[in-house]
């Protein structure tokens, strides 16, 4: 799905800069994709996914 219209960045964009790059924060993921300087309604939905795929990962981790 879309998060960020204005630069048509999805929500797999978003979990790949997680995991990949180890993004924790929009600052971090401002630095690998560029969103949310337009009009920024994707802001708060961009920081719930890299907080749920932080949880995710980290469930995983621990199952291992």
């Amino acid at each position: 799905m879309f998060v960020c219209l204005c630069y048509q960045v999805t929500d797999k964009d978003i979990r790949h800069a997680v995991s990949e790059h180890g993004v924790g924060n929009m600052r971090e993921l401002k630095q690998h994709i560029t969103l949310g300087e337009n009009c920024g309604k994707c802001i708060s939905m961009a920081q719930a996914l890299i907080d749920d795929q932080i949880i995710d990962e980290g469930l995983f981790k621990d199952v291992g």
